[in-house]
C-alpha cells in the first residue's frame, strides 16, 4: 500500500504489521504517524476470527495502554504538541487501512450478506431515504468494518460533513419517534446494560446516567440491535493542522457551568461552549469549553442547561490566531464525567 495515500480520520481502522487492529482517534495527526489505540489483538483464546486468526477485543483506555506497555512500548510516545502520552503508530507500520465508506460500498454491491450485514445495510437505506444523504458521505465502522463481528455485535455507522450530519440527526429523531420504525430509543433496562459497560471506565451514578442517555438520538436499538452513529466533520471543514495549536496540561478540575452553545455536541470530537463558570475543585483557570474525543460524551447537555463536569484542564495556544484559552477535556480518566446539575 502506498503510505502517502493514507489519510486517517476518526472512525477509520487499520491493521499494523504485527496483526494488531487499531481505532483511529481524531482528525489531527503528527506527520507520518497515526494517533490510534488497539481494538482487536491476536489471541489464540479470542472469540472472533479473521482469516483463521483468532482475535480478542479490548475495551477501556487503561486496558489498551497496559497491552501496549507489555508488548509494544515503542508505540507509546510523549507528544509535546498535545502534552500527552499517546499511542502513535508510524504510517510505515500500517499493513491495511480499513475505510468505513469502502465497507458500505461493499455491502451495497455484494450479493450474499450475513445476518448482521443485512441489518446494517437496511439501517443505511432507511437513513438515506429519510435524510437524502449521498452514499459516499456515509460509512460503516466497528467490528463490521474489519469483519470481526459476532452475532450480538453493534452497528456503528458514520456520517461525514456537517450538513449531512444535521440531516441525519433530524431523520434519526423522526425514525425514533415513529412507532412503525425499526429504530427505538433505549428503554431503562437497556440503559442499565449500557451503564454496567460504561461505568468500567467512566464514573457516574445510574440516575444521572439515565437523565442524559435516555434522550440521546445517536444511540439506541435497530431491530433490537445496539447502534451508535458517529458524526464526523468532512475534510474541507477541518482547518487545524498538527502543531498549529499547542496544548498544555494545566491539571485536573471539577467545574459547574451553563452550556452556552451546543451546536458541536453531536460531532466526534464533541464540544460545548460554556458560561457562568464556577470552579468546584482542582486547578483554577477560566475554562471556556468542554471537549471530548469519546462518543459517549456526545449529546450530553443542551444549550441553557446547567452541568457539572470533571476532567483535565488544557491551555490552547493557537499560532494562527495568536489566541490562548482554556478548555476541559473529558475521557482520559475513569473519574472524568459530565452530568446535569
Amino acid at each position: 500500500m502506498p503510505h502517502a495515500k493514507i489519510r486517517p480520520r476518526e472512525g477509520d481502522i487499520f491493521q499494523d504489521s504485527n496483526g494488531i487492529i487499531f481505532d483511529v482517534k481524531g482528525l489531527v495527526h503528527p506527520p507520518n504517524k497515526i494517533i490510534a489505540f488497539p481494538r482487536f489483538i491476536p489471541d489464540p483464546a479470542g472469540d472472533r476470527k479473521q482469516k483463521n486468526v483468532a482475535y480478542k477485543k479490548i475495551y477501556n483506555i487503561s486496558e489498551r495502554f497496559k497491552f501496549l506497555e507489555q508488548h509494544f512500548p515503542h508505540y507509546i510516545v510523549y507528544d509535546s504538541v498535545f502534552d500527552e502520552k499517546l499511542c502513535e503508530v508510524p504510517i510505515e507500520n500500517v499493513k491495511k487501512h480499513y475505510k468505513p465508506t469502502n465497507r458500505l460500498t461493499e455491502l451495497r454491491h455484494i450479493g450474499k450478506l450475513e445476518f448482521l450485514e443485512k441489518d446494517a445495510l437496511e439501517l443505511f437505506k432507511l437513513l438515506k431515504n429519510y435524510s437524502n444523504i449521498p452514499w459516499n458521505k456515509m460509512g460503516l465502522s466497528g467490528s463490521l468494518l474489519v469483519k470481526l463481528h459476532k452475532l450480538d455485535s453493534d452497528i456503528d455507522p458514520i456520517v461525514y460533513g456537517s450538513t449531512n450530519c444535521l440531516k441525519a440527526y433530524s431523520a434519526l429523531r423522526s425514525l425514533l419517534e415513529n412507532a412503525d420504525s425499526p429504530f427505538r430509543p433505549y428503554a431503562r433496562e437497556d440503559l442499565k446494560v449500557l451503564f454496567n459497560f460504561r461505568s468500567k471506565d467512566t464514573f457516574m451514578n445510574f440516575e444521572d446516567f439515565v437523565k442524559v442517555e435516555s434522550r440521546k438520538v445517536l444511540q439506541g436499538k435497530f431491530k433490537n440491535r445496539d447502534y451508535f452513529i458517529r458524526f464526523v466533520k468532512d475534510w474541507d471543514e477541518m482547518d487545524e493542522k498538527y502543531e498549529e495549536i499547542q496544548y498544555e496540561n494545566m491539571g485536573y478540575a471539577k467545574i459547574k457551568a451553563v452550556v452556552e452553545e451546543d451546536s458541536e455536541a453531536i460531532f466526534t470530537p464533541c464540544k460545548y461552549k460554556i458560561k457562568n463558570l464556577e470552579i468546584l475543585d482542582g486547578v483554577r483557570f477560566p475554562v471556556e469549553e468542554i471537549v471530548s474525543f469519546r462518543g459517549r460524551f456526545c449529546e450530553q447537555a443542551k444549550k441553557g442547561e446547567a452541568i457539572i463536569a470533571q476532567g483535565k484542564v488544557e491551555k490552547l495556544s493557537n499560532s494562527k490566531s495568536n489566541r490562548e484559552y482554556f478548555r476541559l477535556l473529558l475521557g482520559n480518566k475513569h473519574s472524568d464525567h459530565m452530568i446535569l446539575s
